[in-house]
């Protein structure tokens, strides 16, 4: 026998499965998966199955549900409805429009609004311009209140205070942070009181929240003035300083709020009578002097 020849063959030879035998693997060697039309090889995946785009098939049969579209659209006009009415509360209490209209200043303006602060005995115009009904912006009227100097005020005296409390070794976070927060709710106390006087005695005035907040917050320039002066001159200089800007912010606090307060008398025969006006004026700049003490005391040792 010609073992040579045999064992070639049996080299060569493929072996075939076994009859009736499962296929452990795909006999790939035999040629190329099959091409369809356009020569490209077919898989096993179809793509007739996927919908266009590549989306769900479940939403387009959820957007081409009418029922479904006029939930969305419901939905949407409530959001937008309600979306409006959250906006129209907001600008009710706190309108943007009415909110720049206190910070339209500019450096020449600034400096007649301190001066006018510190210094009240000789100005003589104490009216408010209007142009159609319209007050004039501050930066056109050294009358009409704003609230950047008493923004800016308030900064400087909390400043100010850590800086005398680290002078007299006592500063901390939470010396500071009690200092700022107690000048806040005073500010807070005295509109309040201020809106709930008016309110009771019927005084129909055009005088908003931000008016009372900048007539009220002006009090911070006589304080940081009668803080550098203690700092700087010790006790005798701070109760020197705070009698003459207590004078003037109660001269200043009586003439403006008298021709918010008063003019609106004449017009009004149903409001309250004009002692009681001439009462809240006097009462509110009597109260200066009180809260200026009460939050300088502390930082003049």
């Amino acid at each position: 026998m010609d073992f040579q020849q045999h064992g070639y063959r049996a080299s060569t030879a493929r072996a075939s499965p076994p009859i009736g035998g499962p296929l452990l693997f795909d006999d790939t060697s035999s040629g190329p998966p099959p091409m369809d039309n356009q020569n490209y090889y077919s898989s096993g995946y179809n793509m007739a199955d996927a919908s266009a785009g590549g989306q769900d098939p479940g939403a387009g049969s959820l957007f081409a549900d009418p029922m479904a579209s006029a939930a969305m659209m419901y939905g949407s006009t409530l959001a937008n409805q309600g979306k409006d009415i959250v906006n129209k509360e907001i600008n009710r209490f706190m309108s943007v429009n009415k909110l720049k209209y206190f910070f339209a200043v500019d450096t020449k303006y600034v400096m007649k609004k301190l001066l006018l602060l510190m210094f009240p005995y000789t100005h003589q115009d104490w009216e408010v311009r209007y142009h159609r009904d319209t007050p004039l912006i501050p930066r056109h009227d050294v009358n009409a209140p704003d609230l950047y100097i008493p923004t800016m005020a308030f900064i400087t005296y909390i400043l100010l205070a850590g800086m005398a409390l680290g002078i007299q070794k006592r500063f901390s976070p939470e010396v500071l942070g009690l200092c700022a927060s107690t000048a806040l709710v005073w500010i807070v106390i005295e509109v309040l009181v201020m809106l709930l006087c008016l309110y009771l005695l019927t005084v129909h005035t055009d005088l908003s929240m931000f008016d009372l907040v900048a007539y009220s917050g002006y009090k911070y320039v006589g304080m940081i003035f009668t803080v550098l002066c203690g700092l700087l001159f010790g006790s005798d200089g701070y109760f020197v300083a705070l009698a003459w800007s207590s004078c003037a912010l109660m001269f200043f606090i009586v003439r403006s709020l008298k021709m918010k307060i008063m003019s609106s008398f004449s017009a009004d025969s149903m409001s309250a009578k004009p002692q009681f006006r001439m009462y809240i004026t006097l009462a509110s700049a009597a109260f200066q002097p009180i809260i200026i003490y009460w939050l300088t005391a502390h930082l003049v040792r």
